[in-house]
């Protein structure tokens, strides 16, 4: 996006952590709801068909997570680490105008 427009719709605030981290959080939530969905199949078929995506949804969340981790933004075996960036996170977002 232009500079200017990403200033004027206040998009400039939004870093890099916050686009990953939002992107790992829909991740997330995509295996919680693969793994419902697999436990409500009706048939073989399908649930061969949601177990496929599942495993696809499991290695997207890995590669998100190892693309995090290698550039600081995630930190999931240091908790003090990972509190103080996100409420560094919190911040930025709380910054952003409405």
């Amino acid at each position: 996006m232009n500079p200017i427009l990403e200033h004027l719709t206040g998009l400039h605030t939004l870093t890099d952590d916050v686009i990953a981290m939002d992107f790992l959080m829909n991740a997330k939530s995509g295996v919680r709801n693969y793994a419902m969905a697999v436990t409500e199949c009706a048939t073989p078929e399908v649930r061969e068909i949601l177990m496929k995506q599942l495993g696809e949804a499991i290695n997207s969340h890995e590669k998100i997570t190892d693309y995090m981790m290698q550039r600081g933004l995630y930190h999931p075996y240091h908790i003090q680490e990972q509190i103080q960036l996100d409420l560094k996170n919190i911040q930025t977002a709380m910054n952003i105008p409405s």
